[in-house]
């Protein structure tokens, strides 16, 4: 047992002190190859590792209260056990691992542990990465940026809405608990991957009254390359391994439809590529239930691509600099906008009516020039 008043961050010094609420990873002398991840990876065994030094940072947390699970999932390590035996192709990108959060006597003390990791974290300019757990260790990571009084945008990866405030379990219910409260930081919402059979119409119209953005299941597969702008400009995504087919994630046995492993694998090399991207969590993993590890797999290939777009973002230049951009000069129905596309990374830009400019596609570049506004468009407008 540990108690949260064991430290303060009202006042955050320059050091970063989070130590208190993490337990060290158990040293099992594993042997791993010239290059594998469990090589390079400053992991937190026999001492804490230098943070400052890192780009992505792992913390895993076991709570699984939310969803109705009395002990202490040991997802995180089965996870690290498989992504430890990866080769890391992108060294420049350095991670760390700081072991797993202490699970409090309540689901309040872990969610308040994880909540002062992330904020200590995130303020430090880290990409964190929270391997749990349950789905509602989201509104935990949700509060550190609430903390910082930093609007965000969100995006959920899941095959259910959670906003049935009527469920005994709060993990069908925490994103209700994230988008009503008051004061509220979510700047916009968008959900990817809900299939409708599992989703009460009226869910939909609350959905779109608010004006976030829901996509459905096929949508997300027939169209996943116009997903990275709707996850580039964000800051906390959230991904359930319920979105997963039960084929590519065994352990879950949640539903004989849903994404691909190579889906779900490409969704997390978008974000990676965000220069937004703050906080990254994966949630819903059952290792007593899984096949040959092949869950685990699965999550440690989606770890793998979220470096590799961390990588690859990172070559993008910043929008200043236009020598760097392709510029096309549009109009539609009357509205001039320009586009840019870069030469590096071939992702696009938008400019809206005040001048900002938002992630977009090709395919919204190719709507304008056909004289009709793109939806990405008419949807940020309607925006408060």
């Amino acid at each position: 047992m540990f108690y949260i008043a064991a430290m303060s961050y009202e006042n955050p010094g320059d050091d970063l002190n989070i130590a208190a609420f993490l337990s060290p990873l158990t040293d099992e002398e594993q042997v791993y190859k010239h290059g594998q991840v469990g090589t390079l990876i400053d992991a937190y065994i026999s001492s804490f590792p230098d943070v400052e030094k890192a780009d992505i940072v792992l913390v895993g947390c076991g709570e699984q209260r939310g969803a109705g699970f009395m002990n202490e999932s040991q997802a995180a390590d089965a996870v690290r056990k498989e992504f430890y035996q990866l080769f890391h192709w992108q060294q420049e990108v350095k991670l760390a691992d700081v072991g797993n959060i202490r699970t409090g006597s309540s689901m309040g003390d872990s969610a308040a542990a994880l909540k002062i990791v992330v904020h200590e974290l995130v303020q430090a300019g880290k990409l964190v990465v929270v391997l749990g757990g349950s789905h509602d260790l989201t509104l935990a990571t949700y509060q550190a940026f609430t903390d910082l009084k930093q609007q965000i945008d969100f995006v959920g990866v899941d095959a259910l809405i959670d906003i049935d405030i009527d469920s005994p379990f709060r993990d069908h219910s925490y994103l209700m608990e994230i988008l009503t409260s008051e004061p509220n930081f979510i700047r916009h919402y968008n959900h990817l991957g809900f299939q409708s059979y599992y989703a009460h119409p009226r869910m939909l119209e609350t959905m779109d009254k608010l004006r976030f953005d829901c996509f459905r299941l096929g949508n997300v597969k027939e169209h996943l390359e116009e997903m990275e702008p709707v996850i580039r400009n964000c800051q906390l995504f959230s991904f359930d391994m319920n979105a997963i087919a039960a084929a590519y994630a065994p352990s879950v046995q949640f539903s004989p439809n849903g994404l691909t492993g190579e889906e779900a694998c490409t969704l997390m090399q978008f974000a990676g590529m965000s220069d937004q991207m703050s906080c990254i969590g994966i949630y819903g993993y059952q290792p007593e239930n899984d096949v040959a590890q092949l869950t685990a797999k699965q999550i440690s290939q989606m770890l793998w691509y979220l470096v590799d777009g961390r990588s690859r973002g990172s070559r993008e230049s910043s929008l200043e600099q236009r020598d760097s951009f392709n510029e096309y000069h549009t109009s539609f129905t009357e509205v001039e906008t320009v586009f840019l596309q870069s030469k590096k990374t071939g992702r696009w830009w938008m400019q809206l009516p005040d001048k900002k400019f938002i992630a977009c596609s090709h395919k919204d570049y190719i709507t304008a020039s056909s004289n009709e506004y793109p939806e990405r468009w008419l949807r940020h407008q309607e925006r408060p």
